[in-house]
């Protein structure tokens, strides 16, 4: 019997003070039954980093030709593909072709995984690359619960997240370009 993806119940009080984005997010996330807790917090992480009113989850793990986030114009062009983890450079490149604009949150063994893949794509001119420190990652999606409760805020390139857990945060390393 095929397990069936967990809906999660979000919302997330969003302050972005380097762009001043304002805004109350209410939506609910699968989480694929394949998918960690850290996985489903970084693709949250990334949704709050990258957040705009179009930007939506892609099917991810379920269909390998969508992103984990992405960003469409009204006449159906990619304007941004955003991916989670740590892809191969063929992946990256792929991902490149098909998007205005690409970036990718990197969480895991990201130290051996830069040396071996950023220097494929750093000629890739449309293609950015944060880090996430794996301790703060694994902090906050720890027990991750099914209703998650949020503030958010963004300043100066370092992310604070506050949950039932407390203040946490979290300022990714920029591997390639910005924001």
């Amino acid at each position: 019997m095929a397990l069936s993806a967990t809906p999660y119940k979000v919302d997330i009080n969003l302050t972005d003070l380097d762009r001043g984005v304002y805004e109350t997010l209410r939506f609910t996330v699968a989480r694929h039954p394949s998918e960690t807790e850290e996985r489903m917090t970084a693709r949250l992480l990334a949704y709050v980093l990258w957040y705009s009113e179009t930007l939506a989850f892609g099917r991810g793990l379920s269909d390998v030709d969508e992103p984990a986030l992405w960003e469409k114009s009204l006449d159906g062009r990619l304007l941004h593909w955003i991916e989670v983890g740590l892809p191969d450079a063929e992946r990256i490149t792929w991902c490149s072709r098909r998007a205005e604009r690409v970036s990718l949150l990197a969480y895991g063994r990201v130290d051996l995984w830069e040396s071996k893949v950023l220097p494929s794509v750093a000629s890739l001119k449309n293609v950015h690359v944060a880090g996430l420190p794996q301790e703060a990652l694994a902090t906050i999606a720890k027990d991750l619960p099914r209703a998650i409760n949020w503030a958010a805020m963004i300043s100066e390139g370092s992310l604070f997240i506050t949950d039932e857990n407390g203040q946490h945060e979290i300022t990714p390393q920029w591997l390639l370009r910005d924001r």
